[in-house]
């Protein structure tokens, strides 16, 4: 398991993240949600309140059984956050959006595929689309965990998009670049069609970033 930050860094680190998603476009009014693991579950945005108003003594603690801990309650998607948590023991942090791009493509149903080699960074040859189902549900849960299989991020049906990492820095960056490849694969493909890179390339490329940089933050 990724080391867990204690729950006042934790605060501190969602918000800060949803600050810099707010300043990039990519989160907006209570569109969205982001989460921290600390020790015996995880923090998370609250319900309701919009992301300019948010402060650290807002965030949420909740244990892994679902339990919410203080006066607020937690994002209505804050199951989506405990199950990934319970099943990737790697991932730190969970960051939800509802980014202009991504989330068009996501209406659409539609998977983004090797269209660009950064598309490995979200961990395969495609960024999938999970299945639909209300917001909020275990279905909805059970859908996006299927889709993150082998994966760090997916779209989500009608929804939004998903993006893990072993901190927040590295899940907000994760989906700041999300919201650009579905930018550059919408433009692209209204000029054309898109040459798709081959499932052997990608496999490369992705072994590529496993030790590209100064330190990974991937999970």
């Amino acid at each position: 398991m990724t080391g867990a930050m204690t729950g006042a860094r934790a605060r501190r680190a969602v918000l800060e993240t949803v600050r810099w998603l707010a300043d990039r476009r990519l989160y907006t009014g209570t569109s969205g949600n982001v989460s921290c693991r600390v020790a015996g579950g995880f923090v998370v945005t609250p319900t309701g309140i919009a992301c300019d108003a948010l402060t650290p003594a807002d965030m949420v603690q909740v244990r892994m059984d679902g339990r919410p801990r203080g006066r607020l309650l937690p994002s209505s998607e804050w199951r989506i956050h405990r199950d990934i948590y319970r099943s990737r023991p790697e991932v730190g942090a969970v960051v939800h959006t509802h980014s202009p791009f991504a989330t068009a493509l996501a209406c659409l149903r539609r998977p983004i595929p090797a269209f660009h080699y950064m598309v490995a960074k979200t961990g395969g040859a495609e960024l999938r689309c999970a299945r639909y189902a209300t917001y909020g549900t275990e279905a909805l849960s059970k859908n996006a965990l299927a889709a993150l299989a082998g994966r760090r991020a997916c779209l989500l049906a009608n929804h939004g998009a998903l993006a893990l990492g072993a901190d927040p820095v590295a899940a907000r960056l994760l989906a700041e670049e999300i919201e650009l490849l579905a930018l550059q694969f919408v433009v692209a493909r209204s000029a054309g069609k898109p040459a798709i890179l081959p499932v052997a390339e990608m496999a490369r490329v992705g072994q590529k970033f496993a030790s590209y940089g100064q330190g990974s933050r991937n999970p």
